[in-house]
C-alpha cells in the first residue's frame, strides 16, 4: 500500500485559524477591568478585580496540571466546616490569601479553608473585605468534574480599621460577587449591586477576561431541572419530598442533573432555568452550605438573573437569603434558587400543608 501524504499544509491551517478565531471576540467587548472601571470608575475596585482574575487563571492552570503535578488527592487536614481538604484546596486557598493580602485594597479576608478571619494589617489596610471559597466542588476535582471559585465583596464601614464585624452583614451590603467556573472555558460570571449579571470568558491567547454575554433566566422559567441531593431525601421535610416527586411526573417531567458542586449546578441553572435545592433536613437543620462564600454571592448572582433565592422553611420561617445576618464567618443556612416558576412550585407544597409562605 502506498502511503499518501497528507495534502494540507499545517502552517496554512494554523494561519488560517487563528485569524477566523480572532473575529470570534466583538473589537467593542470589554475585559474585566475595562468593564469595571467603566461601570465605577473606581481604582481600587480594578485593583481588587484584576488581584482575584489572577488568582482565577492560577487555579486555573492548578485544576488542568492537577493530574501531571500530582495534585490529586487529601492534603490530610480538614478545612474550618470539617470538610476533608484536598491538596488543590490548600494551594487555592494560598492563592487567593497571598494575593488579595498583598493587593493593598483589602482589610478583611474569610475563606473557607481558614478557622478565623484574616485582619491585614492596619499599616496596609484597603476599603474592601472579601468572603471566598477558594475552590468550591473540590470533592470532585479527582474524576475532572467542574470546579470553581465564589466570593463576595464588601466595603468596610468608612473611617475604620477593618475588623470582622465589617463582614458579618446581610447580604444586600454586599458591593459586588462573582464566581469562576473551571471547565472546558473558564467563566467568571460577576455583578455588582443592581447592575446585572455578566460572564467574562478567558481568551487563553491573551490572557485576559473577555465580556462575552449579559445573565438572565430564560423567558417563561426555560428548561425544568431540578438539581439537589436525594441520598439526603429521607431527611428532608415531607413538602420537599412530595415535591421532587412531582418533578418527576406529568406529561412533560422535570430532567434530574446534580454534580455536587455548586458553581458548575448554578451555573447551569442561571443559563437554562430549573432550580437548585440544598434544603435544610434532620441531619443538617442549618443545612449545609455556607452564608458568606456560598450562600449571598450566589444569591446576589440569581435575584439580578430574575430569580428567587431562599432559605426555605429555616428557623420556623421562610427567609430571603440577602436577609439573613450570619453570626459567625462560618455560618451556614439552607438553599433554595431558581427561577421564579419553578421555586413558586416548591413553595406550593408548603402552602398546601399549611405554612405561610411571605410574599
Amino acid at each position: 500500500m502506498t502511503f499518501q501524504p497528507c495534502p494540507f499544509n499545517l502552517s496554512t491551517i494554523n494561519s488560517h485559524f487563528f485569524l477566523t478565531s480572532s473575529h470570534l471576540i466583538p473589537q467593542n467587548a470589554p475585559t474585566l477591568a475595562g468593564f469595571v472601571m467603566q461601570n465605577t470608575k473606581d481604582k481600587d475596585l480594578v485593583i481588587l478585580m484584576q488581584a482575584i482574575a489572577l488568582c482565577c487563571k492560577q487555579i486555573s492552570t492548578a485544576v488542568k496540571r492537577a493530574g501531571i503535578a500530582k495534585l490529586y488527592g487529601l492534603a490530610g487536614e480538614q478545612n474550618s466546616t470539617g470538610d476533608d481538604q484536598k491538596k488543590l484546596d490548600v494551594m487555592s486557598n494560598e492563592i487567593m490569601t497571598n494575593a488579595l493580602r498583598n493587593s493593598g485594597v483589602c482589610a478583611v479576608l474569610v475563606s473557607e479553608e481558614d478557622e478565623e478571619p484574616i485582619i491585614v494589617p492596619e499599616g496596609n489596610q484597603g476599603k474592601y473585605c472579601v468572603a471566598f471559597d477558594p475552590l468550591d466542588g473540590s470533592s470532585n476535582i479527582d474524576c475532572n468534574v467542574s470546579v470553581g471559585t465564589i466570593f463576595g465583596v464588601y466595603e468596610k464601614k468608612e473611617g475604620s480599621v477593618g475588623t470582622t464585624a465589617d463582614i458579618l452583614r446581610g447580604g444586600d451590603d454586599m458591593l459586588c460577587a462573582g464566581y469562576c467556573v473551571y471547565s472546558s472555558a473558564v467563566e467568571l460570571v460577576f455583578a455588582f449591586k443592581g447592575g446585572g449579571v455578566h460572564c467574562f470568558c478567558l481568551d487563553p491567547s491573551i490572557g485576559e477576561f473577555i465580556n462575552s454575554r449579559v445573565m438572565k433566566f430564560p423567558e417563561g422559567g426555560g428548561k425544568k431541572i431540578y438539581s439537589c441531593n436525594e441520598g439526603n431525601s429521607e431527611k428532608w421535610d415531607q413538602p420537599i419530598k412530595d415535591c421532587v416527586e412531582a418533578f418527576k411526573i406529568g406529561e412533560k417531567p422535570y430532567a434530574a442533573r446534580y454534580t455536587g458542586s455548586m458553581v458548575a449546578d448554578i451555573h447551569r441553572t442561571l443559563l437554562y432555568g430549573g432550580i437548585f435545592m440544598y434544603p435544610a433536613d434532620k441531619k443538617s437543620p442549618k443545612g449545609k452550605l455556607r452564608i458568606l462564600y456560598e450562600g449571598f454571592p450566589m444569591a446576589m448572582l440569581i435575584e439580578q438573573c430574575g430569580g428567587i433565592a431562599s432559605t426555605g422553611l429555616f428557623n420556623g420561617s421562610f427567609q430571603r437569603i440577602l436577609d439573613v445576618v450570619p453570626g459567625h464567618i462560618h455560618d451556614r443556612c439552607p438553599i433554595i434558587m431558581g427561577g421564579e416558576r419553578d421555586v413558586n412550585f416548591f413553595y406550593s407544597f408548603y402552602e398546601n400543608a399549611g405554612i405561610e409562605i411571605p410574599k
